[in-house]
């Protein structure tokens, strides 16, 4: 394959342009971005066939434990084959034009596979087994896995610990792995790859296994080039000790760089030209940052969905309790790249909209023509900061920062014969905008600035929820000037994968888009928050740090009641 026709440096650069897909919880997208300038041509979805599986397995109809969430790799798949020749057709441009692809994913996605990339629930022998499957970021099952990682870390005080916050969660690749050597051992033992999904889907476009640095760093704690040793796997588990070196262990790519180039059945799934660049792939909130131009020391992003993850640059190496990782070019090469986040924002936001709103709210939203998430915010919004009386914990979904802790629930404190729907809604909200601040204020008093909060994801759209979050966290809040944000951000890899650009900052400059300070605090609002979050920080400290254990406790009593 000759250097032009893998490139298209023969193009004029006006007509070079990038794909970028983005792989969520419920679908995949694809957008096609122009190479010059970032311009967005053409986007399309595709909803995953099986969407997430957290009921009966497919085909089995086996009833799933609590806290399980399953997906199936061929959705990801049918991403390819649809969404990216939706896309293509959309932005009306030439097929061969396009010069790379990139891909990013939800983290930490991760899933069993043969040597040769076969996932174990495509193999009949295995399609009934529940540990087959991928398991979803949000897969919260492996909690007792987590727990006994980080009291035997702790014990043996090793040194990669305090670089996520003191605990390792368990949606990442460790706690999942341990839960399917220690519940299905057969599995286990026919897995020759625990891999990531961001790093399966470019092997399928492009024939060759690359691990990338992202995943590797914040979901399967490799620090300093090196993973837990030998010797505390298998004082976990003697059976895991092995683990690294027979299941996960594998050469780095780092982002930006060229994983492979597109086969020809990749090509044929995707109507692209087989030899074009492919990115090695990326975590969706990780590869927003560059897409909001916002790679600077001390600039946050939130990515803002059913879950939000935040992501920031820092020239400083530190130790913030409770945060998801911190990885050396993590997120751009040259600077510490930290994640944080929460597991519930707009998940919570839907099930009270499902299940706790009164008929004639659904029924007046409907007679607007409005959402009726649009109609909560806006009988929410007329309220004074206060003025319901409540204070919620957002952990309906566990705590993912700074607690690390997926035993946690939520909870919503002062509720009266007088509360109505739009008091709970509204304290729910503040409670996510509690969790950022906290999250901030956590990293600001472990010596690592935060100067801005860069909002992106579709919560974005709801101006009211991003007012509220100026005021409590008292931060300017800017926001991506894209509402494909992963997706523009995978682009942006591809084009570096292509050579279009020396590095990902470079192409960002050019390619990202932001507007800085749509959101300015109000100082009233702000001291008025200031009284809330303080009583918030009292209750996330009693049911979070060891007041009060009901929380763990409910769930063990949940999980023999369901007991088969």
């Amino acid at each position: 394959m000759n250097a032009n026709n893998t490139l298209g440096v023969d193009a004029p650069v006006d007509d070079r342009y990038t794909i970028g897909v983005d792989y969520g919880t419920l679908s995949g997208r694809a957008v096609v971005v122009r190479v010059s300038d970032g311009a967005e041509m053409g986007s399309a979805v595709h909803e995953y066939r099986h969407a997430v599986v957290d009921r009966t397995l497919p085909g089995t109809g086996e009833k799933l434990p609590p806290d399980w969430a399953l997906q199936v790799p061929s959705d990801y798949v049918d991403v390819l084959k649809t969404a990216v020749p939706q896309a293509v057709a959309a932005a009306g441009i030439d097929p061969g034009q396009v010069v790379g692809i990139g891909t990013d994913f939800t983290a930490c996605t991760v899933l069993p596979a043969r040597a040769d990339g076969t996932p174990l629930c495509e193999l009949p022998e295995y399609a009934d087994r529940k540990h087959a499957y991928v398991k979803l970021w949000k897969h919260h099952a492996a909690q007792p896995h987590a727990d006994r990682i980080n009291k035997v870390a702790a014990e043996r005080g090793e040194r990669w610990l305090p670089r996520y916050g003191g605990l390792i969660s368990s949606e990442w690749e460790f706690a999942k792995a341990l839960q399917v050597l220690e519940e299905d051992p057969e599995i286990y033992q026919a897995m020759d790859r625990w891999l990531e999904a961001a790093d399966w889907i470019v092997w399928q476009l492009c024939g060759t296994y690359v691990r990338n640095a992202c995943t590797a760093g914040y979901k399967g704690i490799l620090q300093d080039g090196s993973y837990p040793s030998q010797e505390y796997l298998r004082a976990l588990n003697p059976d895991f000790a092995g683990f690294v070196a027979e299941k996960l262990e594998h050469p780095i790519g780092q982002l930006g760089e060229r994983a492979g180039v597109l086969t020809a059945q990749a090509a044929g799934w995707t109507g692209l030209r087989e030899g074009i660049a492919v990115a090695v792939g990326n975590v969706d909130a990780h590869v927003t940052a560059p897409a909001a131009k916002a790679v600077e020391p001390g600039q946050m992003v939130a990515i803002m969905g059913t879950s939000t993850c935040h992501v920031m640059n820092s020239d400083v190496l530190k130790d913030v309790p409770g945060m998801c990782g911190v990885v050396d070019g993590g997120i751009v090469a040259g600077l510490w790249g930290y994640e944080a986040g929460q597991s519930g924002v707009g998940d919570i936001f839907a099930w009270f909209a499902d299940t706790s709103v009164p008929s004639e709210y659904t029924a007046e939203a409907k007679r607007r023509g409005i959402s009726i998430h649009d109609y909560l915010t806006e009988l929410a919004a007329r309220q004074r900061v206060g003025e319901h009386g409540l204070i919620a914990l957002d952990w309906h979904s566990g705590n993912r920062s700074v607690l690390v802790n997926h035993e946690l629930s939520g909870v919503v404190v002062g509720q009266t014969l007088g509360t109505r729907p739009e008091d709970t809604y509204r304290a729910l909200l503040e409670s996510t905008a509690f969790g950022t601040r906290t999250i901030i204020e956590t990293f600001q008093t472990s010596g690592v600035p935060v100067t801005e909060l860069v909002v992106a994801g579709g919560l974005l759209k709801n101006q009211f929820l991003m007012q509220l979050y100026a005021d409590v966290t008292g931060l300017p809040l800017s926001t991506i000037g894209s509402d494909q944000g992963p997706a523009l951000g995978s682009a942006i890899h591809a084009a570096v994968a292509a050579g279009a650009y020396s590095d990902v900052r470079e192409a960002s400059a050019t390619m990202g888009k932001i507007e800085r300070g749509v959101y300015v605090p109000d100082p009233s609002r702000s001291k008025a928050y200031d009284a809330l979050f303080a009583e918030y920080m009292r209750l996330h400290d009693h049911f979070g740090r060891g007041g009060d254990d009901v929380m763990r406790r409910l769930r063990e009593i949940r999980r023999q009641a369901v007991a088969p």
